[in-house]
């Protein structure tokens, strides 16, 4: 019996700390805002403050904006994305995210326990911030990715003493978050931690069969190809560097290659 007890009080910590360790995903729009879905960004700014909505905090990522709305009514953080001047997305997320502590959602909860591992006041980086916009349901990773986002965020060198692939992740997405806030690089590209950017300007001019071969032997991988009237297109992706670029070719030589959202590249 002491050998059963023993074994599955293991086995219910080996559950916990999987569930914990599971990446949790926004919830579905409210309800109350899912009418607001495709309308202009202007105007949905207006009906959320008339439904007791406040904005609380925002950012860029690719070619979309994400701001976060806090009703102190229903207790409620939800994250407008904004695309073309349109609200694409609506998605409830923790409360965290408005700087709010109160709730006993997990994300809330992992996101508060991070705060307490890293000694700060709060997260610097948001939901969108994550390669899968959610925060870890676990306080240990969460806390390894907002270093890693805080010191790319700002200019702090790698270091990822524990080699935690939160930490890298979080690393990437805080030079990527401060390239969107200082612009100080070109071609739209920021990068960071493991994962190299390539650079390709040795082949612009080149026939387009020798680029085709080159891009290929550096890991990228064509995603679209079209040809029109003035030339063809072609994009690639490359996913160890999140490289997302546009190569154009005119009577069979590239006049240019240009990085572009990462959005271009998805599915």
């Amino acid at each position: 019996m002491k050998h059963a007890s023993t074994y599955l009080a293991r086995a219910a910590i080996g559950a916990a700390v999987i569930a914990q360790s599971i990446q949790l995903p926004a919830q579905e729009v409210p309800g109350s805002v899912r009418d607001l879905v495709g309308v202009k960004a202007s105007a949905g700014e207006s009906s959320l403050e008339a439904r007791g909505f406040t904005y609380i905090t925002g950012g860029t990522r690719d070619d979309r904006k994400f701001n976060y709305w806090w009703n102190r009514n229903t207790k409620e953080c939800v994250r407008v994305t904004t695309f073309d001047g349109l609200y694409e997305k609506i998605a409830v997320v923790p409360k965290s995210d408005c700087n709010q502590k109160g709730g006993s959602d997990a994300g809330t909860v992992a996101a508060v326990g991070a705060i307490a591992l890293i000694g700060a006041l709060a997260l610097s980086h948001k939901s969108h911030d994550h390669d899968n916009y959610s925060h870890y349901g676990d306080a240990n990773s969460e806390a390894q990715y907002e270093r890693g986002y805080r010191d790319g965020l700002y200019s702090h060198s790698y270091h990822n003493y524990d080699r935690s692939q939160a930490y890298t992740s979080g690393y990437e997405n805080g030079v990527r978050a401060r390239g969107y806030e200082t612009g100080y690089r070109n071609n739209n590209y920021y990068g960071g931690g493991y994962s190299a950017h390539v650079s390709l300007r040795d082949l612009e001019g080149q026939e387009r069969s020798y680029v085709k071969g080159q891009l290929a032997s550096r890991g990228f991988q064509l995603r679209d190809d079209k040809k029109t009237y003035d030339g063809r297109y072609s994009t690639y992706w490359r996913s160890s560097s999140r490289q997302c670029i546009i190569v154009t070719a005119n009577n069979g030589y590239v006049t240019s290659i240009e990085h572009t959202s990462t959005q271009t590249c998805s599915y």
